[in-house]
């Protein structure tokens, strides 16, 4: 091809969240030199998360914790959850490795702790980090499963996922894996034969030192808090860009065993979400603006398949306070809309394929008083907050007929709604969508309470949302598949960039979970890759390699 190289490696990673930083690690264990290109400073959608990995089967901390869990039992609660989205084996190879995964991550920094928390909620405070964080404890969960608790928070003050990120990039950078920061990986370079040998990019790297920290205090900003006020974020992605063109320069970077693509999702790209999920604009975009499918769109330059890229995931999460297991989340029917014990995924999707994305909890004065009690001490600052927000705008009624008037719900669907449950309750019957009799509550108590939790842009009380499709890869090594089913030479893909194990349903730490499993099968297996062909040999002798 007669190309010219300004760096080379044996592996190149391209994104350095948490399936980034797998890979390099995995592929610096095999043996390999390795070279990950940063769009930014790292961490990706990684850091922005709550840091949960979804782990069980007996893992170190659920022993510590004295929580009894089987591979058996979290295969067969995963087989419901997980779905089509991987083969069995690949399923299996997930749980039986996932004590593992847990002591891998300890081993490169990662802290947990043994700490359960006692009540249902969506994402624990920091006095807990162990907890039910899917629908373990639903009767969904438990036709198939006796409940465990899987989600391992990394342990750290408020949302956790920096704990997470940057352990395991200190632990690379101690092994000897070289960062380009400030780098976006443009265009995926293929040799005659198809074979991936490299990477073009737009980078910063010789910009001044006063501009690089400029640029890297803004995209910091647009990723948080840019994530909870968009114009913000388009504000200064437009400076960003600025800069870029000012002072970004193309560089051309030689893979010579492989190229790793774990760019993240494209929850940021509103084209994208508008083709593949036009339901789903109204939501926050759970990632930075590097989640711009760019990663995706670069595969399939080179033949990659997709699949699955219709397949988001939104949360409208009910819990806590605890109490609200009780309530009822009814549509503008007055008809329940879902087990409000199920995961807040399970919740949004039910709310936006089913019930138009209009929603509202019910709840009598007693369950009501018991909520406004518990908040103060089981929320986190953005809970209580959110709490806050849904309260202040509830209406109320002395009767339920006036209460469904004012909130605009069906007043004789929401009486029949009620009836039958309680009746349901008296009679010691099944709750009527389902929900375990332990979490049932009686609604009898006025006046009743109707809480908006419908999907709707909101700054105070947003619906999260990631996107879960992505390239097809063999899930045996993270090979990426061409559209034709067969390997594309050179390419391995993870992380949100990929199909993965939760690409079909999504609970709380399934995708970072999936993101370290993912990551180092394909760091693993680029690292692995045969000898370079003939013709990145030759390239190699016009690279340089800063460093070495």
């Amino acid at each position: 091809m007669g190309l010219e190289w300004d760096l080379a490696a044996d592996v190149v990673v391209v994104g350095y969240g948490a399936a980034g930083a797998a890979a390099a690690l995995e592929a610096t264990a095999a043996g390999a030199q390795v070279l990950v290109l940063e769009r930014f400073a790292g961490g990706g959608a990684s850091a922005l998360s709550g840091g949960i990995i979804y782990a069980g089967g007996g893992t170190w901390v659920q022993e510590a914790a004295g929580v009894k869990d089987t591979p058996e039992q979290m295969l067969a609660y995963l087989e419901r959850e997980v779905g089509s989205a991987v083969t069995p084996e690949t399923l299996r190879r997930f749980v039986d490795e996932s004590p593992a995964l847990i002591d891998w991550l300890t081993g490169h920094g990662v802290p947990f702790e043994a700490s359960l928390c006692p009540y249902k909620t969506s994402y624990p405070n920091d006095s807990y980090y162990l907890y039910y964080s899917g629908s373990e404890v639903s009767g969904y969960g438990r036709e198939v499963a006796e409940p465990a608790q899987r989600g391992h928070r990394v342990k750290g003050k408020g949302t956790s996922g920096k704990q997470l990120t940057a352990p395991l990039a200190a632990s690379a950078s101690r092994l000897g894996v070289r960062v380009e920061t400030l780098t976006q990986a443009t265009k995926l370079i293929a040799d005659d034969n198809g074979a991936v040998i490299g990477v073009e990019c737009w980078s910063l790297r010789d910009a001044p030192g006063r501009i690089r920290d400029r640029y890297t205090r803004m995209a910091k900003i647009a990723a948080k808090p840019g994530i909870y006020y968009p114009p913000l974020r388009r504000a200064l992605e437009k400076r960003l860009a600025k800069l870029d063109r000012r002072y970004g320069k193309p560089i051309r970077v030689l893979a010579r065993r492989g190229v790793v693509v774990s760019a993240g999702g494209f929850i940021a790209n509103r084209t994208m979400l508008a083709e593949y999920g036009p339901r789903y604009r109204n939501g926050l975009a759970l990632g930075t603006t590097g989640d711009d499918g760019s990663g995706i769109r670069m595969a399939q330059q080179v033949g990659a398949a997709t699949d699955r890229m219709g397949n988001i995931s939104a949360w409208r999460f009910i819990l806590p306070p605890s109490s609200f297991t009780g309530s009822l989340l009814v549509d503008a029917a007055g008809g329940r809309v879902i087990d409000e014990t199920r995961y807040g995924a399970a919740v949004g999707h039910a709310l936006i394929t089913e019930h138009e994305g209009k929603g509202w909890v019910l709840a009598d004065d007693r369950l009501m008083r018991t909520a406004i009690s518990q908040i103060g001490k089981q929320g986190t600052w953005f809970q209580r907050m959110q709490f806050e927000v849904i309260r202040r705008t509830a209406v109320r009624g002395d009767t339920l007929e006036a209460v469904a008037v004012r909130a605009g719900v069906d007043p004789a669907g929401l009486r029949e709604t009620v009836a039958a449950h309680n009746a349901a309750m008296v009679n010691g019957a099944p709750d009527p969508v389902g929900k375990p009799a332990e979490f049932a509550e009686p609604v009898r108590t006025a006046p009743f309470w109707l809480l908006d939790v419908g999907i709707q842009p909101s700054l105070t009380n947003p619906c999260p949302m990631l996107t879960l499709g992505g390239v097809v890869v063999d899930e045996r090594t993270g090979a990426v598949k061409s559209t034709a089913g067969n390997d594309i030479p050179g390419l391995f893909a993870a992380g949100r960039t990929a199909v993965g194990i939760c690409s079909d349903s999504y609970v709380s730490g399934l995708s970072l979970a999936d993101c370290i499993f993912s990551g180092r099968r394909a760091g693993a297996n680029a690292a692995a890759e045969p000898t370079p062909p003939a013709e990145r040999a030759t390239a190699l002798d016009n690279t340089t390699v800063e460093g070495n």
